[in-house]
Formats: structure tokens, C-alpha cells, sequence
């Protein structure tokens, strides 16, 4: 906080610092919004008494429903606890500019709660400083970008993870999406190759070109483009506090670099339910079977059949494995499996997973195990959340000197969690039995550079009709909030946004 004072009430105790008590201010509210004005005083017994406020005015005081130890907020505060104490529909679009008639995006509210509101008409640069999640804090210039009009943007699992409320990310801040394809109306002065008009699949990996990661093919992890770590994306708390792309226009930082040019716009558009996947999923099953090494003989076990599980078993279809099997406890995800060819597993009926795979193959034991579900897996018995079920799952049922490929999102932190190990990303693995398989296990996020265009002509030349496997369903970005609602409750689609009625495709949700 830029301004506090210290009153005392007791006898005086050691300097408290700014920082500290700024950190005190974010645990007790979730997050304090750059620029509050935070007051403390020390009261008898040495509890803290501590206000915020904000220029902006909220018209809520929230002293009566203040925390044990004095924290009040004064009627103009705008910091987490008080914005989530108001109704979504109160709540100010925090974003870092001025929001934009001419631009609309999905923004997340609050737990459970996605909304399409006028968002920033995007610049070329970012300035996140404004953020309430200090590590995605950064302000740059970026005349190596472009603006694109965005065709179609797809709800993905991961922005789940976000919307349950399982991350850091404060309410009425971040714009979702990171699965984008879209057509270039601006390209910045140092842009060579693209122009405008071209028709793109963007990564959802931002990454630089420059680094030593980028420069040997790991995109993933880029070392230049997010203040707090290796690796960045769009719309994504703590991956850089760049601008997501479920919106009617985004801006893509490196222009000539990330962007994937399809050669022929026309013919593209004929097949955009198919290329919109190019951005994230399609890719990321890929990675997973790559990563499981599936070759033509194998066979496949594919935990979770949301759209990166099918995309992953129709992937493993393309590199020829022998035979497929998909474990989910959702039946129409299920049928959808079924419809393209894979064997099923019903996870939830009696039985372990060794013997049910033993009635389909013959064998307790696969080539090859994908996690497609990460860290909110759930128990096959009781439904309740085990974040290291699937994990300990692949190492029970793969093979020795088998393979276990992870594509399937876990997190360093997960505040949502059961236990106090998992909220650090602590999970209890059985890892002893992997290691006494000689089993090989491949994590991280895909780097989907390594994958988008082999993959891209392969859509293009009808040898894989991934639309189809993972059931691709276009929406108007206005039911982009009920996409999110159906997604949340399983449904066996995958949604995909259309801002602008490009596609001629859009149905009622």
C-alpha cells in the first residue's frame, strides 16, 4: 500500500513494514487492488485493527462482516472481499483499461460466475500493472504483435479450474481464453511476415522466438514473456497477466513467430470447427500420446473423456495404436468415445482398473497410460476429489518399462484443495510403484508449436475429423456463459465461441 500510518495503543512494538502489512492486507482480503490507501492501527492485546479504500466508490461498508482481529473496510473500498460482497452484476470490470463499446469479452466474476461485458479494445502493448495478482505485473511495448479478429475462441477444462474458484484469480479482473484463431486487421511496425487479412491459429503458449528455451523448441516455458515464471498464456491467472481471447478482438505478441498462417483462407474456414483446435487441444492429446510414446502396436489407456481425452484417443487413432480404451465416469462422455472407435471403461462400477482392463485386452496392463484429468480427479467409488487418483492409476496399470504421458493440468498452488498438502501441490503419490516399473513418466504443458502445423495438415488433407471426436459445438459469444454452465456439468461437447457470426455455424446452447 502506498500510504499507512501506525497508531499505538499499547506499549510500542518493532516497526512494522509496509510490505508486511500489505501482505497481512492481501491475506486477510484475498487481494488489495493497486493504488488503496490501507490504514492499521494496533489495538489492546496487540490485534490489529486495519481499513482500505479506494477512489472509486462502492457504497458498501463492511466493518459489521470484518474477520476477528478488527479488519474494516471504509465504504469507497474496491478490494476482494468487498467486490465479492456485492452482487456479480454490481461488481466494476477491473481490467487495466477503459472498457471498449467496440470490444466484448468473457470476464470471470466470481466463483461459478463467467459474464460478457465491453472490454478494452486492445493496443499494442500490455499493461497489467493494475492487476490484483502481483506476479503477473509487467508493462511492454509490443510493435512485434497484432491484432487479430477473433473467428473463434473455445471454452476450455482449464479455464475451469478458474472459474470453480481453484486458483489466486480475484473476481471482475481477468478476460478467459487462451484457444484463439483469428483474422490479423493490425500488425505493429516490426512485424515481417504476416499481414493483414491472414487467417491464424494462435498457440495458446506466448512465447518469445528469442530465448534459450524457445530457440530449442520449448515454447512452453518461455523465458521472456511472464515476470513470475518460465511460460505464459493468454487469459490465465499467473501466466503473465496477458489479455484472453474470448473476445471479439485480442492482441498476439509475436507476431511472426506465434501465429500460424492456414495458406489457404477460404478452404480454412471450410474446416474451422476442425482448425479452432489447432490453438490448444488437439495438440495437447497429441503431446500426451507423443509423450506415452503410442506407436502402432499399443494399447492405450486414456484416463478422461472431456475434450483433451478424446482429442488425445483420436490421436492416438493417428499414430496407429492397436487398440484405445477410455476410462471416465460420465456415460455420454463415454458414448462419445465409443463413437470413433475407442473401447470404454465405466470407472465407477466394482471392480479395479486392472481387471476391467483384462475383460477387453486379455492383459491387467496397458503400453501406455495418458492422464487427461489432473488435479481435480475424483475417486471411482465415493466421487470425492483424490488429487493423485489418475496418477496412481497410470503407475498401477502400465506396464513394466511402460510409458505415462501427463498432459492433464496440476498447479503449484490449488487454495480450493481438500487437504493443506495439496492447497501447496503436494500429492500422495504412489511413486515407489512407478519407480519399481522402470516406468517413464513426461509431464508439463504442450508446446504446441512442436505439434500445429503436421497436425494442421492432417486436418486439411481429411485424415483425422477431430470436430467430430470431441463433439464441437459453436456458440454465440453471448451463450458463451451457458457454454461455460453446460461444460461444468459434464456435457460431452466442446464449445466453441464465435464473436462475430463468421462461421454460419452457431447454434442455441
Amino acid at each position: 500500500a502506498r500510504a499507512m500510518k501506525r497508531v499505538i495503543r499499547t506499549p510500542p512494538l518493532p516497526p512494522l513494514r509496509a510490505a508486511g502489512l500489505n501482505s497481512m492486507h492481501r491475506a486477510r482480503t484475498g487481494s488489495c487492488v493497486v493504488g488503496c490507501t490501507c490504514t492499521v492501527s494496533i489495538q489492546p492485546r496487540g490485534s490489529l485493527d486495519l481499513s482500505c479504500s479506494l477512489a472509486a466508490a462502492t457504497g458498501r461498508s463492511f466493518a459489521s462482516a470484518a474477520p476477528r482481529g478488527g479488519m474494516a473496510h471504509l465504504p469507497s473500498c474496491g478490494c476482494h472481499a468487498c467486490s465479492t460482497g456485492r452482487p456479480i452484476s454490481a461488481r466494476e470490470l477491473a481490467v487495466a483499461a477503459t472498457p471498449d463499446p467496440t470490444n466484448r469479452g468473457v470476464v470471470y466474476m466470481g466463483p461459478g460466475e463467467v459474464e460478457v461485458r465491453p472490454i478494452a479494445f486492445p493496443k499494442l502493448e500490455l499493461d497489467s500493472t493494475s492487476s490484483p495478482v502481483p506476479s503477473e505485473r509487467q508493462k511492454r511495448k509490443c510493435e512485434h504483435g497484432a491484432i487479430l479478429k477473433v473467428v473463434t475462441t473455445n471454452i476450455c477444462g482449464s479455464d475451469q479450474h478458474m472459474v470453480r474458484g481453484r486458483t489466486s484469480l480475484p473476481g471482475g479482473y481477468m478476460v478467459l481464453g487462451h484457444e484463439i484463431t483469428g483474422e490479423v486487421v493490425e500488425i505493429g511496425r516490426d512485424v515481417e511476415y504476416i499481414r493483414n487479412g491472414d487467417l491464424c491459429s494462435v498457440p495458446f503458449n506466448i512465447a518469445c522466438g528469442r530465448c534459450p528455451a524457445c530457440k530449442r523448441g520449448d515454447t512452453g516455458v518461455c523465458l521472456n514473456v511472464n515476470p513470475a515464471r518460465a511460460g505464459a498464456a493468454y487469459g490465465y491467472v499467473d501466466m503473465g497477466g496477458w489479455v484472453g481471447g474470448q473476445a471479439e478482438y485480442v492482441m498476439v505478441p509475436y507476431a511472426d513467430f506465434n501465429l500460424l498462417k492456414f495458406p489457404h483462407k477460404d478452404a480454412a474456414m471450410d474446416k474451422i470447427r476442425d482448425l479452432t483446435l489447432l490453438s490448444d487441444i488437439f495438440p495437447t492429446g497429441f503431446h500426451g500420446a507423443v509423450q506415452a510414446r503410442v506407436g502402432p502396436d499399443s494399447i492405450v489407456y486414456v484416463a478422461g473423456a472431456g475434450p483433451v481425452g478424446l482429442a488425445c484417443a483420436a490421436s492416438c487413432h493417428l499414430l496407429g495404436a492397436a487398440c484405445v480404451i477410455v476410462g471416465d465416469a460420465i456415460p455420454q462422455r463415454l458414448e462419445q468415445a465409443r463413437s470413433f472407435g475407442c473401447e470404454t471403461i465405466d470407472i465407477r462400477t466394482d471392480g479395479a482398473l486392472g481387471d476391467k482392463l483384462a475383460a477387453i485386452t486379455g492383459f491387467p496392463t496397458v503400453d501406455s497410460a495418458i492422464d487427461c484429468v489432473g488435479f481435480e480427479a475424483r475417486g471411482a467409488v465415493d466421487g470425492q476429489e483424490v488429487p493423485a487418483q489418475v496418477l496412481n492409476d497410470c503407475m498401477s496399470i502400465v506396464r513394466e518399462g511402460g510409458n505415462i504421458g501427463i498432459p492433464g493440468l496440476y498447479v503449484t498452488e490449488d487454495p480450493g484443495a481438500a487437504d493443506d498438502a495439496a492447497k501447496l501441490g503436494n500429492l500422495s503419490m504412489r511413486f515407489g510403484l512407478g519407480w519399481s516399473k522402470s516406468a517413464s513418466m513426461h509431464t508439463g504443458q504442450c508446446p504446441v508449436m512442436q505439434y500445429h502445423r503436421p497436425l494442421m495438415n492432417a486436418i486439411m488433407y481429411d485424415k483425422i475429423k477431430i470436430a467430430d471426436a470431441v463433439n464441437v459445438k459453436v456458440i454465440s459469444l453471448d451463450d458463451a456463459p451457458k457454454g461455460y454452465q453446460n461444460f461444468d456439468q459434464g456435457a460431452a461437447a466442446k464449445y466453441v465461441i464465435d464473436p462475430h457470426g463468421l462461421t454460419n455455424l452457431t447454434a442455441a446452447v
